[in-house]
């Protein structure tokens, strides 16, 4: 019994320590890890390396304590602040476009890729994580669901106002959302925001059904 409870001891002993909370682990954000992150990906088309830099956001954001950190707070206010900045406004002062065209963009997830061409459109892939027309039965949940979107928040200025803006960066309101910033990154055109917006808004949309 001894043995055993010595054997046990040294086992213990010897076992590496379990870490209270995980950690990305000394050397993540280093110069040799630049480098071996960026040795695994290649050039192809319009997929550059370039993607692999990330922006303030974003690498704040890359570790996950830094989300919902009260410490970090100050930090997520800036982030948001400066990403609310980035966003442009509709230039002519029109906010809706075509539902139908919108329809279209949100079921799109075509564009970016490395088999694409430089100019060609980009789809807003929307329906990757938002419910939007009931018609449509395949949806993600990463977001939430959008059913019913206009006619729950009508269409004032301050609802219209805060669409755009969250289709546009969505960073601008929450510093480590998971929504791409569709229109700052240049994914989508004014004209799609707006056909995107009506989709959303327009009462004749099926989304308002």
């Amino acid at each position: 019994m001894k043995k055993i409870a010595y054997a046990l001891a040294l086992v213990a002993l010897s076992a590496p320590a379990v870490a209270a909370e995980p950690n990305w682990g000394a050397g993540a954000d280093d110069a040799a890890f630049q480098a071996m992150l960026k040795s695994g990906f290649r050039e192809k088309g319009i997929a550059k390396l370039s993607r692999l830099d990330q922006d303030a956001a974003q690498a704040f954001c890359s570790d996950p304590k830094n989300a919902s950190a009260k410490d970090n707070a100050g930090q997520r206010e800036k982030i948001e602040a400066e990403n609310m900045a980035t966003i442009k406004w509709p230039s002519d002062g029109k906010w809706l476009g075509d539902w139908k065209e919108g329809e279209k963009v949100a079921q799109s997830g075509r564009g970016l890729t490395s088999t694409d061409k430089a100019g060609d459109v980009n789809g807003g892939n929307c329906y990757n994580c938002h419910q939007l027309s009931p018609k449509e039965i395949s949806y993600g949940t990463i977001g939430p669901s959008l059913l019913h979107y206009g006619k729950l928040r009508g269409a004032n200025d301050e609802t219209l106002r805060y669409t755009w803006g969250r289709i546009y960066n969505a960073k601008a309101y929450n510093a480590c959302s998971n929504m791409p910033r569709a229109g700052h990154m240049g994914i989508v055109t004014e004209q799609q925001m707006k056909d995107l917006m009506a989709l959303l808004l327009d009462p004749q949309s099926p989304v308002n059904q």
